[in-house]
């Protein structure tokens, strides 16, 4: 049985900003639509504003799922758990809402993140925060031990000889809708 908390803090935060990755779950209110469940990572991407808040950058993919999702309903749950160290998962539900790379106060936002947000700016295409209903863990006892080696560098490799307009594009063929058939980013006026 999760215990649940009162809010992000103690613990709890040291915990979570451990961690080097987390799942990221939403759905649309289309009982027929298709639920997404989203690996994040890359240190330093993901902050604890408060107890009772959170954000993370939404870094270019080839999906949309979370935006579209979020826009429409604002559902989500984010959950970590410990793949090294003593079992754990906490998950955190709330009401997320986007601020596009396009909206005014993005790069107030992603300076929020430091370093990260710095070497990042290119490849987000949003920063997610989310307001917590719910912070609870639980064992995580069958969570198996798996040991971290290194953060990928695909991602900075494949945007390093993008410019800002080549990212726009891409974001504008792969990014324009869910799977669904949902809005997801709208390209810049």
């Amino acid at each position: 049985m999760a215990k649940v908390h009162d809010g992000i803090s103690g613990r709890l935060r040291e915990f979570i900003e451990a961690q080097p990755v987390f799942f990221v779950g939403t759905a649309p209110l289309d009982p027929d639509g298709l639920v997404n469940l989203s690996p994040k990572g890359t240190r330093g991407t993901f902050r604890v504003v408060d107890e009772h808040t959170f954000a993370y950058l939404d870094i270019t993919g080839s999906g949309i799922e979370t935006v579209a999702h979020l826009r429409e309903n604002g559902r989500i749950c984010v959950m970590f758990c410990a793949f090294e160290g003593p079992p754990n998962i906490v998950r955190l539900h709330g009401t997320g809402r986007v601020l596009a790379a396009c909206d005014p106060g993005f790069d107030d936002a992603v300076a929020g993140f430091g370093e990260a947000g710095t070497s990042r700016r290119m490849q987000s295409r949003a920063v997610i925060t989310v307001d917590v209903a719910r912070v609870a863990d639980a064992c995580g006892y069958a969570v198996p031990h798996m040991a971290y080696r290194e953060e990928r560098t695909l991602l900075d490799r494949w945007a390093d000889d993008k410019t800002p307009g080549d990212l726009e594009a891409y974001h504008a063929k792969k990014n324009a809708e869910s799977i669904d058939g949902l809005p997801g980013l709208v390209p810049r006026p």
